[in-house]
């Protein structure tokens, strides 16, 4: 089975908003990669985090996404599939975190725990 690389494109949306686009897998091999990616932001005020093309988020990217938010002052979650939005529902994550309420398509998106 191939691992498929994350990918996060950051845009910076003003002086206080910053997009994170990620791309390809959030688990234990990647998750690092997005902490990483947050801390160098220095603490933005606003961080929105694009998950539309993560095709699987596992326990480690809910993890990292914990660690994105206790470092930024705000989060907001976009493109969330209905499978992940499932996990963050269970876990108690949509009462911490921000997440729009429109879902991505799943396609062959999976989240996995």
């Amino acid at each position: 089975m191939s691992h498929q690389l994350l990918t996060i494109e950051v845009t910076r949306l003003d002086a206080a908003h910053v997009r994170l686009r990620l791309t390809g897998e959030l688990d234990y091999d990647t998750a690092p990669d997005l902490v990483a990616a947050a801390a160098e932001l220095h603490g933005e005020q606003h961080v929105t985090i694009d998950l539309a093309g993560v095709g699987l988020c596992d326990s480690s990217g809910l993890s990292a996404l914990l660690m994105v938010h206790r470092g930024a002052g705000a989060i907001r979650l976009t493109g969330v599939s209905a499978r992940l939005r499932q996990m963050l529902d269970r876990t108690g994550l949509t009462e911490l975190l921000a997440v729009d309420n429109t879902v991505a398509d799943d396609g062959d998106l999976r989240a996995i725990g």
